[in-house]
């Protein structure tokens, strides 16, 4: 019975989880609901994958209205993946959260931060899970709203001003989407994901529909943090507490990457975006752009967290690069980056994170020799800027391989060159906090560090170690990511 309804129990239980925190004013009761929730939906999560994985595609009708009507929970290979990615970043950061919060956040907003949490985790899900466009705003308002709220609780003065300016950018991005959303609906009479696929099969295309096309991707490419819609990234990553910029930067974009391939690939169709407007061009010439405007910016960032989030920008390039070239193994390029980056940027976030529990700052000035007193964080570090790079033996290898591939399947050797040019900027930014932390003797201050508390470390190392083992061993994430890739490329069925 249970297994029946799992694709709206794995909504429901974060969200349940955050009511709870909502109504307990004791910080320890609030994170152990959350770590209960977290690991709840992650369980769920691998059922629903398995589920999918022997049964085929899962529809679950809300409220017993069949669809197009009501609304419909679709569960396939390639939101299965996505969800699976969400639950294991957040059940794996809440042990960490905490000691992390109760060091960078007041003892009465504690209970808030994780109600925050759970939303945030409950909208990205409701986001992936949903197969009604409407439905999907909904939950994207959701995850943004506590997004917000997470940036804010920072503890910088500066936080409140991040949040804001996210706030306006996120609004503007929801705006842009939900006219989309209303123009398809003006066009098919529908909201259904798999009904309007079916009605804009029949469709040719007119100045509404396109518009239609074009609100939607500005609105996605705004929540994607696509370059050059990417303004507010750094400083939100920057200025949220450590928890919250580890799940944001390992969660939020990933989603707002697979709702754009949700609707490119398996709404629209790939004949439509192929055919009929040259959208493909633009986003290989921004994810071109992405790749090297960001990781130059990041090269010369001071601020260890702004150096990593213009990181995310890059990688982010690498993702839409995939979707930009529209073939299956370009695609499955796009998704198992979309999981090994999930991966890389969670364990890059949280050593980074460990190192302002303990130094009280992330800027490299302040950070000569933290490596030699804080090995095994600054290990993990470390193994996450390879995966970044695209060593092999790394996650980032394995990515950027299927994206090289398909460059060169597609007979642009050019691209190819320029994937592995990008790459090699990452060195020069990975390279200048690995020299000041291990290659510098420590000042006083820092002499005394030590590695962080176990609850901060072994998530940390968890992501570091899965960075490895997914980088050797890739038959499960690129197993998946193709199969995922094949979904979205045979549209709803």
């Amino acid at each position: 019975m249970i297994e029946h309804h799992l694709p709206v129990l794995i909504v429901l239980v974060p969200l349940f989880g955050a009511l709870l925190s909502s109504l307990t004013h004791r910080g320890s009761i609030a994170w152990g609901v959350a770590l209960l929730a977290t690991v709840l939906t992650l369980a769920g999560a691998i059922a629903l994958l398995a589920r999918v994985t022997h049964e085929g595609v899962i529809s679950y009708e809300i409220g017993g209205w069949a669809p197009p009507v009501g609304i419909e929970y679709r569960v396939d290979m390639a939101n299965a993946l996505v969800i699976l990615i969400v639950a294991s970043i957040a059940a794996v950061i809440v042990p960490y959260a905490r000691v992390s919060v109760a060091r960078e956040i007041a003892a009465d907003q504690h209970a808030w931060f994780y109600t925050m949490y759970l939303l945030c985790v409950t909208g990205l899900i409701g986001i992936a899970v949903t197969g009604d466009a409407f439905n999907a705003f909904v939950f994207l308002e959701v995850s943004s709203l506590a997004t917000y709220t997470l940036i804010a609780l920072g503890p910088s003065r500066r936080s409140l001003l991040s949040a804001y300016q996210y706030l306006i950018m996120g609004t503007i991005g929801a705006t842009f989407y939900i006219i989309g959303v209303g123009l398809l609906l003006t066009i098919t009479g529908t909201l259904n994901f798999v009904d309007l696929a079916a009605r804009i099969a029949d469709t040719q295309y007119d100045q509404a529909l396109l518009a239609a096309f074009a609100f939607i991707t500005v609105g996605i490419g705004l929540k994607l943090a696509l370059f050059p819609l990417h303004v507010w990234l750094p400083n939100a990553y920057a200025k949220a507490p450590s928890t919250g910029t580890a799940l944001l930067a390992s969660t939020a974009t990933k989603v707002a990457v697979y709702l754009l391939v949700r609707i490119y690939f398996s709404v629209f169709g790939v004949d439509k975006i192929i055919g009929d407007i040259p959208v493909l061009e633009l986003l290989l010439i921004l994810s071109i752009a992405a790749m090297f405007f960001a990781s130059i910016v990041a090269v010369f960032e001071k601020n260890v967290k702004r150096l990593l989030a213009y990181s995310s920008v890059a990688q982010v390039g690498y993702m839409i690069l995939g979707v930009s070239m529209a073939t299956t193994t370009a695609l499955t390029g796009t998704l198992v980056h979309l999981a090994n980056h999930a991966l890389m940027k969670g364990a890059a976030f949280l050593a980074i994170g460990a190192v302002a529990y303990q130094l009280g700052s992330v800027s490299l000035d302040r950070m000569k020799g933290v490596g030699r007193v804080m090995p095994i964080t600054m290990g993990c570090f470390v193994v996450a800027g390879l995966s970044l790079i695209g060593v092999p033996g790394t996650v980032g290898f394995i990515s950027k391989y299927y994206l090289v591939i398909a460059a060169f399947e597609k007979g642009w050797w050019w691209l190819a060159f320029l994937i592995v040019a990008s790459s090699l900027i990452a060195v020069f930014y990975v390279g200048r906090v690995v020299e000041v932390a291990w290659f510098s003797a420590p000042d006083t201050e820092a002499a005394e560090l030590r590695d962080p508390p176990l609850l901060m470390l072994v998530p940390t190392i968890i992501l570091a170690a899965a960075c490895v083992f997914f980088g050797v061993d890739a038959s499960l994430t690129a197993g998946l990511a193709e199969g995922a890739a094949n979904v979205l490329f045979g549209g709803y069925q």
